[in-house]
């Protein structure tokens, strides 16, 4: 098998990727947990540049690794989450979230099932990585799973009030 510099590159942001997305569930810091994911993002965005989305890249890094992933770093340290102050939520919630996450490996699932038989298009395309092209597949070809994961974004974003809302006694 003959390695080009791409397979090289490819596997390597894989191999940061993967560890980094490992790390940050298994760190104990929350702060370190949100640097890992910075880490996974410019991966993930070194990813888009391989596939020639060079636009997709750059909103990705501005906006999840710039913004939301700051936004994230100033809310943990503003709360300063440590074991003392750290609420216990009743066993429903916690199977609730289980069930929640499990929906939506579900759903990555199901729509990721058909992705090897996707025609491939040309290395050579230009037009690949346009933002008119990536906007038609999306609402053609990907529309159902793309209006699922947006139904459970919300549903995650109510979950997570819910869980940070103080209980009232």
């Amino acid at each position: 098998m003959h390695l080009t510099i791409t397979h090289i590159l490819f596997g390597t942001l894989s191999f940061i990727a993967i560890l980094s997305g490992i790390l940050v569930i298994f760190s104990k810091n929350p702060v370190h947990s949100v640097l890992y994911l910075i880490v996974a993002f410019f991966a993930i965005a070194g990813h888009y540049i391989l596939l020639n989305a060079q636009f997709l890249a750059i909103v990705h890094i501005i906006v999840y690794a710039g913004a939301i992933m700051v936004l994230f770093l100033f809310v943990i340290m503003m709360l300063n989450l440590n074991k003392e102050t750290e609420p216990h939520k009743p066993a429903w919630i916690q199977i609730a979230a289980v069930i929640a996450g499990g929906v939506l490996m579900v759903t990555l699932v199901g729509a990721l099932r058909n992705a090897g038989s996707l025609p491939l298009t040309q290395p050579n395309d230009v037009n690949i990585g346009l933002v008119g092209n990536l906007g038609k597949v999306l609402f053609t070809d990907f529309l159902v799973p793309f209006e699922i994961s947006s139904i459970l974004f919300l549903a995650a974003m109510v979950g997570a009030v819910m869980l940070g809302k103080k209980n009232i006694k």
